[in-house]
């Protein structure tokens, strides 16, 4: 019998605890029935200024390329309206948010962090951040935990979602800033609360879409409204 200790590579070590995670979040996600209610938050431009640290690091890097203002911020997608503007600068935009340290250094939208916090603690309630990483993945990834842990706290780490398809997560409601989710799945179990950004306020209200004005609005009335 070989005396040679059983070496586990960092990368078998990594999928070992991608796997006891997902693991962990497969039965706290299975364990939600009843009158639990199962609520999904986004990150960037939720609880994460996206919009405002995007700006911020674009001026700095490129201090004499023109900008657009959050008050004249319209779509979704940034770097389709700064391609509008100019076709060149839509890559520049891209290039702020693909860089190290874009993610970690955003600031909390106020109220976000601790309406989270408190939402965590309703009874029979379970809160779950589901975020989207970009596809240039070197940072982001790492980074979205990171701000996580840093304004969540260690123990959230557990009830992270990273995908790019929200329509395949199960959920009662889903607080995001996009107007429109689309995924692999036409009918997502959870109902869109649209979060009011620089880039959606312009919207109309919609039959189909409650909505939250900021996280000084009555999110907690939505939540026992969708638990009746």
């Amino acid at each position: 019998m070989s005396l040679l200790p059983k070496i586990v590579t960092l990368r078998d070590r990594g999928r070992i605890l991608l796997h006891d995670q997902f693991k962990y979040i497969s039965a706290k996600m299975s364990s939600s029935s009843g009158k639990r209610l199962r609520v999904l938050v986004d990150m960037d431009g939720v609880i994460a200024d996206f919009e405002g640290g995007f700006l911020k690091k674009y001026r700095a890097r490129y201090p004499n390329e023109p900008y657009i203002t959050l008050e004249d911020r319209r779509g979704f997608w940034v770097s389709s309206q700064y391609g509008n503007l100019r076709s060149d600068l839509c890559e520049k935009a891209i290039s702020i948010w693909e860089s190290k340290d874009f993610f970690i250094e955003l600031e909390p939208l106020p109220g976000g962090v601790q309406a989270v916090k408190e939402m965590a603690k309703m009874e029979n309630t379970d809160v779950f951040i589901c975020t989207s990483p970009i596809k240039h993945y070197i940072h982001c990834p790492g980074e979205k935990y990171a701000w996580i842990e840093k304004h969540l706290g260690y123990d959230f780490l557990d009830q992270i979602i990273l995908t790019r398809d929200k329509t395949v997560v199960t959920g009662d409601v889903l607080i995001d800033d996009k107007p429109d989710i689309l995924g692999v799945e036409p009918n997502p179990s959870w109902e869109h609360i649209l979060f009011t950004a620089c880039h959606n306020k312009h919207i109309l209200p919609s039959s189909s879409h409650r909505r939250l004005l900021s996280w000084a609005d009555d999110w907690r009335g939505i939540l026992e409204n969708k638990r009746l």
